[in-house]
């Protein structure tokens, strides 16, 4: 019985008919969360190191700073699973382990998702509605709003902590990332309903606010002062658009579709030649699902406020901080941020149609 089970791959689903062949993943996830934990490691604990130099923060910059921290702790809990799939399925940590890590996963997808929005919908506020954003939003709201984003995904994904076991398999313990096959129909109920509100609402007012973006951005922007302020806000805003639009479409988008035709699957008991092939996709999507963890903190090089000339400073051997310059240095910054108050205060009054300026 060892030697049939060592020379086959296959995890029952349903029933004994239809076993799915999942050799390929006891490669492919390793190797690519070892890759992920890597380079999400390196990255992320750079970019926390950069953000605690980089006080006070602005609102984007708090936004980007929990988002770095929920990649952090997801990548931390990597190493627990690159064991557990190159051993084969075979779990020795226990069942609190098994929950905590599979928590996590969730946690992190659905967090960054949710910081990303608020990560849009700040810089839509800039570029649309400037005069609102530069008064009614600070720093403190910033916080505030990231810590209702944590409350709000524990609180939905406390029913996961509920729903996530681990069974036997011959010698072998197996940590699921769904549930047993009794309750896999209401774990489905739920994840579809923590899909709708965490993803697909958050998709949508991301969408919505690109699109009113891109619309104000392709206007013509003429009579503004600090012009170059402007526009280099502007291409700011572009490459934030860019980098979320991909994190979306390489690693969010493709692991909801599969998980969502998965799940389908396997509560209408369909084809087994055809879940084979429904799972083989799924599995190769949740890989993708953490490469978020390596693609944000591009978005803070492109698009963060001081991340990138900080980070430059540090390379080049300069310790000069936001907090350490000169007064000379910090007027010229100080005079750096009104021009792009006035130029969008400006773009703003001209909007509407005003006459008077800033």
């Amino acid at each position: 019985m060892d030697a049939l089970n060592q020379s086959t791959a296959f995890t029952s689903v349903f029933n004994s008919s239809c076993r799915f062949d999942e050799e390929f993943k006891y490669i492919l996830l390793p190797v690519s969360y070892s890759l992920v934990f890597v380079v999400g490691f390196v990255l992320n604990a750079a970019a926390l190191w950069m953000f605690l130099q980089m006080r006070p923060w602005n609102p984007s910059t708090v936004f980007m700073f929990h988002l770095a921290l929920s990649d952090f702790l997801y990548v931390l809990s990597l190493p627990t699973l690159i064991y557990y799939y190159a051993n084969r399925s075979h779990w020795p940590f226990g069942l609190a382990a098994c929950k905590i890590v599979r928590f996590l996963f969730y946690a992190n997808l659905y967090s960054s998702i949710l910081f990303l929005t608020c990560i849009s919908v700040h810089r839509y506020l800039g570029i649309c509605h400037p005069i609102k954003a530069m008064t009614l939003v600070k720093s403190r709201h910033a916080h505030l709003v990231c810590w209702m984003v944590w409350c709000v995904v524990s609180v939905c994904l406390v029913p996961n902590l509920i729903f996530v076991t681990t069974s036997r398999r011959d010698n072998d313990t197996m940590c699921h990332d769904t549930t047993s096959q009794e309750a896999f129909d209401k774990y489905v109920d739920y994840s579809s309903v923590v899909m709708v509100l965490l993803f697909c609402v958050p998709f949508m007012v991301i969408v919505v606010c690109y699109f009113l973006m891109a619309r104000t951005l392709c206007r013509p922007r003429r009579g503004l002062s600090g012009g170059q302020q402007g526009n280099a806000s502007h291409q700011k805003s572009i490459k934030l658009i860019v980098v979320v639009l991909v994190v979306f479409a390489v690693s969010f988008v493709p692991f909801h579709i599969t998980r969502t035709l998965y799940y389908t699957s396997r509560v209408l008991a369909l084809d087994c030649r055809f879940l084979n092939i429904v799972n083989f996709t799924y599995k190769i999507t949740r890989p993708l699902a953490s490469v978020n963890s390596c693609i944000d903190p591009i978005l803070y090089f492109l698009a963060g406020d001081h991340y990138r000339s900080k980070m430059m400073s540090v390379l080049t051997g300069k310790r000069r901080t936001m907090s350490g310059q000169t007064p000379e240095q910090a007027q010229t910054q100080l005079n750096s941020n009104r021009g792009v108050a006035l130029a969008y205060c400006n773009s703003a009054l001209k909007a509407t149609g005003e006459g008077q300026r800033c």
